[in-house]
């Protein structure tokens, strides 16, 4: 496989098409995969993601600490976890800064974090969330885009539109630094199974 930095417009194609999402985070380093034909098999992007203060979650300064926002990809790909491996080596080398990229495995897609747990990502559990999503202009969108709205149009969106409780997630972490790896070991927990979706 080869990988290439994506502008935004491949950025934008990969995740309306090859995503479940449907929607394009805000981001920070984009990547183009390549197959070994050569062939564009789609996007992985990292940024700051849903959480402005993620990287404070972890004691870190902003641009520390990135998610991985989208494995955009259309199964052309020899490999999805060498594909995320790769972007992540390469997210390195260009932001030597980062310390640690989180990522989360939707549990109501019905995924584990497979890829996660093939690329030796240290698992620290399943996020409880409590919020809530609408269905506003086509797609699930989260409240926070819904607060934003001036009150009067906010109140009738939230009394008019469809909602459903966010889902819960299994969090990933990739660490870079391997002192620091260590550190976050001892939180580790066995990684999730197909019997946990249940």
């Amino acid at each position: 496989m080869i990988i290439k930095k994506a502008n935004s417009q491949a950025i934008s194609f990969a995740c309306k098409n090859f995503h479940y999402a449907k929607c394009v985070p805000s981001v920070s380093h984009g990547y183009n995969i390549y197959n070994a034909e050569n062939e564009w098999c789609g996007v992985i992007c990292f940024g700051v993601g849903a959480n402005n203060n993620i990287a404070k979650t972890f004691g870190y300064l902003s641009g520390e600490v990135l998610e991985l926002e989208r494995v955009a990809l259309n199964g052309k790909q020899e490999y999805t976890s060498q594909a995320v491996a790769m972007a992540l080596k390469q997210l390195h080398k260009d932001n030597p800064l980062v310390k640690i990229v989180v990522s989360y495995s939707d549990h109501r897609q019905h995924h584990i974090g497979t890829i996660y747990q093939a690329t030796n990502w240290i698992y620290l559990g399943k996020t409880i969330t409590s919020d809530t999503q609408y269905f506003y202009k086509g797609k699930w969108t989260h409240e926070r885009t819904i607060n934003d709205k001036p009150k009067k149009i906010r109140d009738k969106l939230k009394a008019t539109l469809p909602k459903r409780e966010n889902s819960n997630k299994f969090k990933y972490i990739f660490v870079f630094d391997k002192k620091l790896r260590k550190k976050y070991l001892k939180l580790a927990q066995p990684y999730p199974k197909d019997k946990d979706l249940t």
